[in-house]
């Protein structure tokens, strides 16, 4: 007959794996009870006074020869020296029993007398442990190791009061130190401090298990075992420097080395025509900031001189551990008259932290020549923006006489803009038959009042008849343009319309460019219509390759304008009849 064994624990044992040990590197403390025990039976609260406890292990080993079972229960712990010196690991207490003391020596890694040399360290280097509050600085963290590794962690680096990102991909390389080869894992950090005083980035900490060989004789039966460790770097000091009191509080804080601008044309040569866009590009490099930290770039118009911003283009890189930004800006300058255009310097200021000086990178004043385009249609273009417009200004000494000649002329313009709106869509030709057939009633009508009238009224109603003739012919053929979503033959047709459209009641009322006849509108739909347009026309885009402009929001737009207005001037014949 069989019976069950008794079990009691009997011995508790501790051992170390390395002795004497590094700074800084991994000692493993195993700990043994000849018995299962539970996983918190035993105390490590004795070793926190001298060491940072790691990870810990712990498993159940059952056993059964010749009928004796055999229970035992172990512990790893890892252990990290707080300091060099010679340490005395305590007895560590499981249940009524404890372990024997161990004596322990911890050497420093330029301790002469050692001939130890850790088989895994990590190292860390700052690019600068003196700067100003949000100037960019960067941290080298690398783990050197001599051994295989089977899984790793490495710790990101914390600093309380600054922002910390990661530059680019892992580095891995070979080293040589002291005669013994390492491989070498490097990761770099960007740092900006948002905090003036002393600050201390905290010691990295890596954290794995490593392969080692099997202590088997067996080759057949052998296998890798796996050991973890856990390695702790340098806790490295920081100070940061407040901005400077001269500094001007109205720009923007730029710490920095270096920082430049420079400018590109699109045209090599100095002159530009009326109506092309032109590109310029500005560039502003600065070593030693963010992306986020590079200011905006603005160009300032000026009358007949329309600028359209693209988004700006944002790069930077790691060139010998110093972080360089570069920001791209293009600009399309459109011109819309001819001759000269200054267009202001631009500059930006900014600290140099070499030199401690306030410093300005910036653009000259330049002035840019803008000549009237070749070819008839360019020139006639070109008079349409300067407001030279013989139309208007022999309207404006008809007579009451030449009611005749005006009806000829304006069927002439009715049907040549319903042809280039049957052009354009076939689909809308009958609308526009239909809308000539009604006009010209109107016309038919008005005529007959006109001669029934006397002398005193005939110069007001020339003006309405004038008025139906102007807002007619570039009216239905810029809206026949939009609803063609043709951007092309839209923009020309915009500025004809508003002049006629504006100047009709107010024959004094001078209008050269498109922007002069939007601040007499006041219209915000229509403005941002018009700059769409042109955007699709001149901006960067339209070089690259624009999608089709859809012209539904400019039609709105102008049918909106067109009813404001004719509301106004039916108001003002209203108040005219009213004694």
């Amino acid at each position: 007959m069989l019976s069950n064994n008794a079990y009691a624990l009997s011995k508790v044992t501790a051992t170390l794996d390395k002795n004497p040990a590094m700074i800084n590197e991994s000692i493993i403390l195993t700990v043994i009870a000849d018995d299962d025990v539970g996983p918190k039976a035993l105390d490590t609260s004795p070793l926190l006074g001298d060491f940072i406890i790691g990870q810990t292990s712990v498993s159940s080993q059952t056993s059964m020869i010749n009928f004796k079972t055999t229970r035992i229960t172990k512990w790893q712990i890892i252990l990290i020296a707080r300091k060099p010196g010679q340490f005395i690991i305590p007895a560590l207490k499981v249940a009524d029993l404890q372990s024997d003391p161990i004596e322990l020596t911890v050497v420093a890694t330029n301790d002469a007398n050692s001939n130890a040399q850790a088989d895994i360290f990590v190292t860390s280097e700052l690019s600068s442990a003196e700067v100003y509050v949000q100037q960019l600085l960067t941290l080298s963290i690398k783990l050197h190791f001599a051994v295989d590794l089977k899984s790793g962690n490495l710790t990101e680096p914390s600093l309380s009061g600054a922002t910390i990102e990661k530059i680019g991909q892992d580095k891995q390389s070979d080293s040589i130190i002291n005669g013994k080869r390492y491989r070498v894992i490097e990761q770099t950090y960007a740092i900006t401090p948002e905090q003036s005083g002393e600050l201390t980035i905290k010691a990295p900490l890596f954290s794995g298990e490593i392969l080692q060989a099997s202590t088997r004789r067996s080759s057949f039966l052998s296998f890798a075992q796996t050991k973890p460790v856990r390695i702790i770097g340098d806790e490295l000091h920081l100070t940061v420097l407040p901005i400077p009191a001269n500094y001007p509080s109205d720009t923007p804080w730029l710490p920095t080395d270096i920082l430049t601008l420079h400018q590109e044309w699109q045209a090599s040569n100095a002159q530009f025509t009326v109506g092309e866009p032109i590109t310029r590009t500005i560039t502003l490099t600065a070593a030693g900031l963010s992306k986020a930290q590079l200011p905006k770039l603005e160009m300032q118009s000026s009358p007949g001189l329309k600028i359209y911003p693209d988004q700006a283009e944002l790069h930077a890189n790691l060139s010998n551990n110093r972080l360089v930004s570069q920001k791209v800006q293009n600009f399309a300058l459109v011109p819309s008259m001819v001759g000269d255009f200054v267009l202001p310097a631009m500059s930006i200021t900014w600290f140099n932290t070499i030199t401690n000086k306030i410093e300005h990178a910036t653009l000259p004043t330049q002035t840019i020549s803008v000549q009237a385009a070749e070819g008839t249609m360019a020139t006639n273009y070109s008079n349409e923006r300067s407001g030279t417009s013989h139309n208007t200004a022999n309207m404006a000494d008809y007579t009451a006489n030449n009611a005749a000649k005006i009806a000829e002329n304006f069927s002439e313009q009715t049907a040549l803009a319903a042809s280039v709106a049957a052009v354009q869509d076939k689909r809308w030709q009958w609308l526009f038959l239909s809308l000539w057939l009604l006009t010209s009633l109107a016309w038919l009508i008005q005529s007959i009042y006109l001669r029934q009238s006397s002398h005193k009224n005939k110069p007001a109603q020339f003006n309405k008849v004038t008025k139906i003739f102007t807002s007619g012919s570039h009216y239905l053929a810029l809206l026949a343009a939009c609803k063609k979503n043709n951007a092309e033959q839209a923009l020309p047709l915009i500025l004809p319309w508003l002049r006629q459209l504006l100047t009709s009641d107010r024959p004094g009322l001078k209008i050269n460019n498109i922007a002069q006849a939007q601040e007499c509108i006041q219209e915000q739909s229509f403005a941002t219509a018009l700059n769409d347009l042109q955007q699709h026309l001149y901006g960067k885009s339209a070089i690259d390759g624009a999608p089709s402009w859809q012209g539904l929001t400019l039609l709105t737009a102008i049918q909106t304008v067109q009813k404001q207005q004719d509301k106004k001037n039916n108001t003002k014949q209203l108040l005219a009849l009213n004694p």
